[in-house]
């Protein structure tokens, strides 16, 4: 039976996608000196946000999602991130591979709203590695699955996320709302003659928050 290790050497911001992407380099081993032709790889990939530390300011910004500090004993859970698959070219005993990590900037998800929230240090990731192993068999070929206890944690650089959502979208961000809101603020917009969105939304914001003061 074969035996695989798994770890994530290295995660950069990819520059050239169509869309916004990292891509983690992945070393793979098998260790009996195994054959391998093929393998059809699948991840999962989890943020484990109990594995760090926040500023009071990160603190604020993460109520939304795991609501006041005394109870992040109960709500800070690992959550899944995102699922992904590659596949790796055949090798014996070491290889390396990349793995592509397709992101969103849309607010509504919940790991951008956690990634957007952060202002430094490490974002802690676990990768579960499952899929399809070729090999060579007694009669030609053989099939394996890699087992579920298979997986790597790595340490990405929230600077490392900002470098590639700012190469992508540049001073801005992105924001999902409903089609009925939307018709409210272009005919808000129009009736204040206001030339762009950001114009709108301040003028919104500063009238919110004007009886404060």
């Amino acid at each position: 039976m074969s035996d695989y290790r798994f770890a994530v050497l290295d995660v950069a911001a990819e520059p050239y996608a169509m869309a916004p992407q990292l891509t983690a380099r992945l070393g793979i081993e098998e260790t009996t000196g195994q054959r391998i032709h093929a393998i059809t790889l699948r991840c999962q990939v989890r943020i484990e946000p109990q594995r760090r530390r926040y500023d009071p300011a990160e603190e604020e910004r993460l109520r939304g999602l795991f609501g006041e500090r005394e109870r992040w004993a109960d709500t800070v859970k690992p959550f899944q991130w995102m699922q992904c698959h590659t596949t790796v070219q055949g090798f014996t005993g070491r290889t390396e591979a990349d793995l592509a990590l397709p992101c969103t900037y849309d607010l509504e998800v919940i790991g951008s709203r956690y990634l957007h929230a952060l202002d430094a240090g490490d974002v802690p990731l676990t990768f579960l590695f499952s899929g399809t192993v070729f090999t060579r068999g007694s009669t030609g070929f053989g099939v394996e699955q890699i087992p579920w206890s298979c997986e790597a944690r790595h340490s990405l650089p929230v600077a490392v996320w900002r470098q590639m959502i700012e190469s992508y979208y540049p001073n801005t961000g992105w924001l999902r709302i409903g089609s009925d809101v939307l018709t409210e603020l272009a005919a808000y917009r129009a009736r204040h003659g206001l030339v762009s969105w950001d114009e709108t939304m301040q003028k919104l914001l500063t009238a919110a928050d004007g009886p404060a003061r």
